[in-house]
C-alpha cells in the first residue's frame, strides 16, 4: 500500500524506528528482514532522536541553546538497469514494483539516510511517461510498454521519499542506448529507431556518439524534460560518457572489468568507437583539435550545456556528477596507478571543477584505504585539491563490494571510509553504490552505519552558489500532551523541513521532520521528558531558517 502521510507524527527516543506518518493500517512488503531492534513498517515513527554521533557533532551539554544542526549528505544509488536494485524483476507487477519501492524508502529512513538517486534512465529510454523515449523494458519487460495499471513510477517515487523527508534525484545515462542484458528489440521511439545515424554499436553495447549533436541534444532535451515536468531535488549523471574500452574484436565485461585495468597496458588491443563519420566531418570543417581532444569537448559541451538548461529552469536543482574515481594521469598523486577516464572515457572531471560546471562532484572511490594504487584517502585529497570553485564533493562509496568474492569489503571497510570523509575539510557527504548492500544488510553492514554512523538525522548541506536567502521562520507552539511534547508547527511554501532540536535533560538530540506535517510529538524516553524544542524552516538548498523556541 503506498504511503498517506498524516498530518501528525510522533518521534521516538528510539535509535531505530521505520519511518514517518505511515497510516496505521497500511504494510508492506519488505525486501530484506527489519535491522534488529528496528519498528516495522507502519509503526507511524521515525529516527533522529538518538544521540548524536561523536564526529562532527556536540556532546551532551547544559547549554540554553543547541548546536548547529549537523550536515552530511547521506545518499544511495538505485540502479534500474539489468535490475540490479529496482524492481527486482522485469515485469513484475505494479503493487509489487510500489511495495518494493517502500521497503527500499523505509529501509533509507530508517538508516538516517536524507537522499535517493534513482536511474531514470538506464539505455537512453524511461521509468517515467515521456513523449523523447520509450517506456524501459527493465521496467515492463518489453520497451516501450507501458505500466498496467497505469502509473507514473519516477512520481510515485518522488512523493514518496519526499513524505519521508528525503532528497530525490534523478539519475540519468546521458550516452547509453542498449544495454548487454537488454532483450527485447528497440520501440519505434527509440533513438536507434528515430535517429539511426547518432547511435553506434560498440561491442554488446549502443551508444549514442557524443560527436553527433542530435544525440547530445536528445540527451540536453530528456534531461530538461524530466527537470521542467518533476519536483526532482537532483539531476544526476553517472561515469558512461564514451564507453569503457573492449578488447578487439568483442566485449569481455568492460563495465566491472575497467575498475582494475592500469594506465600503463594491461589490456589487449582495443576495440575503437566508431565515430568516424562525426570525426570527418570535424576535420573537414576546418576542425584542430586532435582525436582525443575533440572527444573530451564533445562531452565538455554537454557537461556546460546540462548545468546552465538546468539552472535556467530551476535555480534550486542541484547538477551531480559520479566519475570514475582516478584523476588524469599527469595530475596524480606519487604511487597512484590505474584506468584513466580522461584518455579512455574522454572525462575531463577536473575542468568541470575547474569551471563550477556542476554542484556537486561524487567520484566512485571504489577501492579499500589499504590498497594503496588507489588508496581511498589518497583519492579523497586529490579531488579536494582540484575543486577550487568549492564544490560539494561526496565521493561514491563500494558498498556492494561486501559480497562473497574474494575482493570483498568487510562492512568495516565502509565505515573507516566514512570516518576518512568527516575528516577532511571540504567533504560533507558520501554515496553508497548500491542501495542493494543496504537492503540486505550484508556482512551486518547496515547495523553497524546504525549503530556507528547515522545515529541521528543530518540536513543536506547547503548550496550557497545557487541561492542563500534564508527561509521564513516556523511557527511553533508546544503542550504537555500523552506520552511526549506536542508541537505545532507552519511555515512558508519554500520550506521543505523541518530542524528540530529536543532537550532530554541536560542532551539536545536532533531529528528532521517533513514540512507537509502540522504536528509532531516528541516521545518521552523513559523518565526523560522533553520540555524544549528548538525548531528551524529548511528549504530546497538546505538554507535554514531563523530558530524558534517553544516550551511548556
Amino acid at each position: 500500500m503506498v504511503l498517506n502521510p498524516k498530518k501528525r507524527l510522533t518521534l521516538t527516543a528510539g535509535a531505530a524506528a521505520a519511518l514517518a506518518a505511515l497510516m496505521s493500517a497500511c504494510s508492506t512488503t519488505s525486501l530484506a528482514p527489519p535491522l534488529p531492534d528496528a519498528q516495522p513498517s507502519g509503526a507511524g515513527t521515525v529516527p533522529g532522536a538518538a544521540p548524536l554521533p561523536a564526529t562532527g557533532k556536540a556532546p551532551a551539554t547544559n547549554g540554553v541553546l543547541p548546536p548547529p544542526a549537523p550536515r552530511e549528505f547521506r545518499a544511495a544509488w538505485v540502479s534500474t538497469v539489468a535490475n540490479i536494485d529496482w524492481p527486482s524483476r522485469s515485469n513484475l507487477p505494479v503493487a509489487k514494483q510500489q511495495a518494493e519501492a517502500i521497503a527500499i524508502l523505509d529501509r533509507a529512513r530508517a538508516l538516517n539516510l536524507n537522499a535517493i538517486v534513482l536511474q531514470v534512465r538506464p539505455s537512453a529510454d524511461a521509468i517515467y511517461p515521456s513523449e523523447l523515449e520509450p517506456w524501459s523494458e527493465f521496467l515492463t519487460g518489453q520497451q516501450g510498454k507501458a505500466p498496467s495499471p497505469a502509473y507514473d513510477p519516477l512520481q510515485f517515487w518522488i512523493d514518496q521519499a519526499h513524505a519521508r523527508g528525503l532528497e530525490l534525484h534523478a539519475w540519468f545515462n546521458p550516452y547509453r542506448a542498449r544495454h548487454a542484458t537488454a532483450k527485447s528489440p528497440a520501440a519505434r521511439s527509440h533513438i536507434s529507431v528515430t535517429k539511426p545515424n547518432t547511435v553506434k554499436t560498440y561491442g554488446r553495447y549502443q551508444w549514442m556518439d557524443p560527436g553527433e549533436q542530435e544525440a547530445s541534444k536528445h540527451t540536453l532535451d530528456v534531461v530538461l524534460d524530466v527537470v521542467r515536468r518533476y519536483d526532482i531535488d537532483g539531476v544526476h549523471i553517472d561515469d558512461y560518457f564514451y564507453p569503457y574500452p573492449i578488447e578487439a574484436p568483442s566485449a569481455t565485461g568492460a563495465e566491472t572489468a575497467a575498475l582494475d585495468v592500469p594506465s600503463s597496458g594491461g589490456m589487449k588491443p582495443e576495440l575503437e568507437f566508431p565515430d568516424q563519420p562525426a570525426w570527418q566531418r570535424y576535420v573537414q570543417g576546418g576542425g584542430r583539435l586532435d582525436r582525443a581532444s575533440w572527444r573530451r569537448q564533445n562531452v565538455n559541451q554537454l557537461i556546460e550545456a546540462l548545468y546552465t538548461g538546468i539552472h535556467k529552469e530551476k535555480a534550486w536543482v542541484r547538477f551531480g556528477i559520479s566519475p570514475f574515481g582516478i584523476g588524469r594521469p599527469d595530475r596524480r598523486p606519487p604511487g597512484i596507478v590505474g584506468f584513466s577516464q580522461y584518455d579512455k572515457l574522454y572525462a575531463d572531471a577536473e575542468l568541470w571543477l575547474k569551471n563550477g560546471w556542476l554542484d556537486y562532484l561524487a567520484p566512485q572511490l571504489y577501492w579499500p584505504i589499504a590498497q594503496q594504487p588507489q588508496a581511498f584517502d589518497v583519492l579523497l585529497d586529490y579531488w579536494l585539491r582540484e575543486n577550487t570553485k568549492g564544490r560539494h564533493v561526496w565521493p561514491g562509496l563500494y558498498t556492494s563490494r561486501i559480497d562473497n568474492t574474494a575482493k570483498s569489503f568487510d562492512a568495516e571497510e565502509i565505515v573507516k571510509q566514512i570516518g576518512i570523509t568527516r575528516s577532511r575539510q571540504g567533504v560533507n557527504g558520501h554515496v553508497h553504490f548500491s542501495i542493494a548492500a543496504l537492503m540486505q544488510n550484508r556482512k551486518g553492514v547496515a547495523d553497524q552505519l546504525r549503530t556507528a554512523s547515522y545515529t541521528s538525522a543530518a540536513l543536506v548541506p547547503a548550496t550557497p552558489w545557487l541561492g542563500a536567502d534564508a527561509p521564513a521562520a516556523p511557527r511553533v507552539s508546544a503542550r504537555r500532551g500523552v506520552g511526549g511534547l506536542d508541537l505545532s508547527l507552519s511555515t512558508g511554501k519554500t520550506t521543505t523541513q523541518f530542524a528540530i532540536w529536543a532537550k532530554y535533560g541536560n542532551e539536545w538530540r536532533f531529528i528532521t521532520a517533513p514540512s507537509n506535517l502540522t504536528e509532531v510529538t516528541l516521545a518521552d524516553d523513559g523518565a526523560l521528558q522533553p520540555v524544549i524544542a528548538v525548531v528551524s524552516a529548511v528549504d530546497r538548498l538546505g538554507n535554514e531558517s531563523e530558530r524558534v523556541t517553544a516550551q511548556l
